[in-house]
């Protein structure tokens, strides 16, 4: 796997102060995708040891709330198998710190049944990550005054009371936030 880039101390994408691994491939394609050089498996740099423990050592700081994966498309077959070890890394390091994880497939039709966005390791891999931001970017549903998704059809899923309640359950921002418009 290939990785695009990493943003440490990363507040965009997802709550509080995170470390970003934006990971290369997609094969979905979405107009005005913001980050569109990814769609590339062979964009970026190897995902390599040294890589790995860069961003766990980046992990460490109490001020960092978790690791956020965005793409490219972390839910590409290629992209999850070599994520899942990984992730489970990081929850045995840091189990108290939440994994955030943003995909273009939708994840009722695409991620649970067969589809583009599943494979031997998905319903594993689902289980490490607290909370999922599905859908595909549509330029004509976005909106700056969103927080962590760009459009308006992109849900923020809390996968913890997801499986806990055996059906979506959304994520409850702060709420502080959760009526704040730009």
């Amino acid at each position: 796997m290939n990785y695009a880039t990493i943003k440490y101390c990363d507040i965009a994408n997802g709550e509080g102060v995170r470390t970003s691994l934006f990971v290369s491939g997609c094969r979905r394609h979405c107009p005005n995708c913001f980050n569109a050089v990814a769609w590339d498996f062979a964009y970026g740099e190897p995902f390599t040891k040294e890589v790995r423990n860069k961003i766990l050592e980046s992990l460490e700081p109490d001020y960092i709330n978790g690791l956020s994966l965005l793409g490219g498309e972390p839910l590409e077959p290629e992209n999850q198998r070599e994520l899942l070890p990984f992730i489970k890394n990081v929850k045995v390091l840091y189990p108290h710190k939440t994994i955030w994880c943003y995909t273009g497939n939708h994840y009722e039709t695409e991620v649970l049944q067969p589809g583009p966005g599943r494979c031997e390791v998905t319903d594993e891999l689902l289980q490490y990550i607290d909370v999922l931001v599905d859908g595909d970017f549509v330029q004509d549903k976005y909106d700056i005054g969103l927080r962590f998704r760009g459009s308006s059809n992109q849900r923020i899923i809390d996968m913890n009371k997801t499986r806990a309640a055996g059906h979506v359950v959304l994520w409850q921002d702060d709420p502080i936030f959760a009526d704040h418009k730009m």
